[in-house]
């Protein structure tokens, strides 16, 4: 019987670990095959306090993950195929083992959309990317372009134009599907320009991004045009497959949250991009990874003390 399971290792999950792990609740992370979330597809961090050179992506979550463990985490890189969350004590299942737990914290992230074109996952990190808090300011006065037309694509376009001399959007349609006022405001906006009925088809480059190739839907005509990064912004995919029928999820599959950290499961808590559709930073996942941990550890002495105060005296 695990007093706090984690599920999960991005920073939500890990900073979870952490806190959990000081306050003696040992908690187990079941961090999957690949742990580390979305940091571990990142080069440079340079937004994370406490780095004034910037680190990479992978270093950061190594440093997560050794901070947790020395405070007596135990982290198993193994993936979570099912939960029972309808009754006492908590069942979370991998392939090889059952495990039961008083709490559970769920931290398994959101991943990005890809165009799964050739070229964008190699050149992911050199000039590929999917956040535009996080890398534009590596783009200064470079001609930044951006796949897709939605709400996501509009604010990801507004904001790099704080860094490149020129911002393209790159959308399959004749018209953006954002909402008006962030339409208006991409459309108006001197250093946006739009590339319509227009698909990102491959990206070039050795090293780093030197060119896309573009296709017209409409004709099929193709052409190279220079290029210095490509940021996607179709969306994200919440990891939440496994919880489907346990926790209540919204129409995007994220899960609810009414405060940010109770789920509709007594014990069930939630941290990280998994609920978040709004911030999805390293900063505010371990951020929320920090109170989920808290609020985990206080419902455990609540309930030690429902226990103790109906012993016979």
């Amino acid at each position: 019987m695990e007093r706090v399971l984690i599920i999960g290792s991005g920073p939500a999950g890990l900073t979870a670990a952490i806190y959990a792990a000081r306050a003696n609740l040992k908690p187990l992370v079941l961090a999957g095959g690949l742990y580390g979330g979305q940091l571990m597809l990142t080069t440079e961090v340079e937004n994370y306090p406490g780095f004034v050179e910037g680190i990479l992506g992978p270093e950061l979550m190594v440093r997560f993950r050794e901070q947790a463990e020395r405070f007596g985490a135990r982290i198993e890189n193994v993936d979570v195929t099912s939960v029972d969350f309808s009754a006492t004590p908590l069942a979370v299942r991998t392939p090889d083992a059952e495990h039961f737990a008083e709490t559970v914290i769920v931290a398994t992230g959101a991943s990005a959309r890809w165009l799964d074109i050739p070229g964008e996952e190699r050149l992911r990190g050199r000039g590929v990317s999917s956040c535009a808090t996080c890398d534009g300011a590596f783009f200064r006065e470079k001609h930044i372009f951006v796949a897709g037309g939605g709400d996501s694509a509009a604010e990801e376009a507004l904001f790099l134009t704080r860094f490149g001399h020129r911002v393209t959007v790159v959308h399959r349609r004749n018209r953006l599907r954002a909402s008006k006022i962030m339409a208006d405001r991409v459309l108006a906006h001197e250093k946006i320009d739009v590339l319509w009925d227009t698909v990102v088809h491959e990206v070039l480059g050795e090293t780093h991004v030197t060119a896309l190739r573009l296709r017209n839907v409409l004709d099929g005509a193709v052409r190279d045009v220079p290029a210095d990064a490509l940021f996607v912004a179709i969306g994200h995919i919440p990891n939440t497959s496994v919880f489907t029928g346990q926790l209540d999820l919204d129409e995007q599959g994220y899960i609810v949250s009414p405060d940010g950290t109770s789920t509709n499961v007594e014990g069930v808590f939630v941290a990280g991009d998994v609920y978040d559709v709004r911030y999805r930073q390293a900063i505010t996942a371990a951020g929320a990874g920090c109170r989920a941990a808290m609020d985990a550890e206080r419902y455990l002495e609540a309930a030690e003390f429902k226990v103790s105060s109906l012993a016979p005296l």
